[in-house]
């Protein structure tokens, strides 16, 4: 009986494992966020929180853009000079990192997340 035994213990673990894999992957685009704040200072010396983005998509940042920006969340992102998140002059951002622009470049305008 203990050979039956160890069969439904394994065959119990696979199942759950299986089960396991088909819900994180079913739930994987349902709004997943990059926790914690992206913060960025604006020309005018605004600071700007935008807490837990939206891992997809393009994020625009204020009017005139930013001049230094913090990445506190739990994943990467990628910094743009332009508001769609396209074109040369990126910048990657590991998290828990930050990014100050010297005076003579152009702002940062977009972000998204590498994910």
């Amino acid at each position: 009986m203990p050979v039956i035994d160890r069969r439904r213990r394994r065959l119990g673990i696979a199942a759950q494992a299986v089960f396991l894999t088909l819900t994180v992957a079913g739930c994987s685009s349902l709004g997943r966020t990059a926790v914690g704040p992206v913060i960025y200072t604006t020309d005018r010396d605004a600071v700007v929180e935008v807490n837990s983005p939206l891992v997809k998509g393009c994020h625009r940042l204020a009017h005139g853009g930013a001049k230094e920006v913090a990445n506190d969340t739990l994943i990467d992102i990628v910094l743009y000079r332009t508001p769609d998140c396209t074109g040369p002059g990126t910048t990657y951002l590991a998290t828990t990192f930050s990014d100050v622009n010297p005076s003579s470049a152009q702002p940062w305008r977009s972000f998204t997340t590498v994910h």
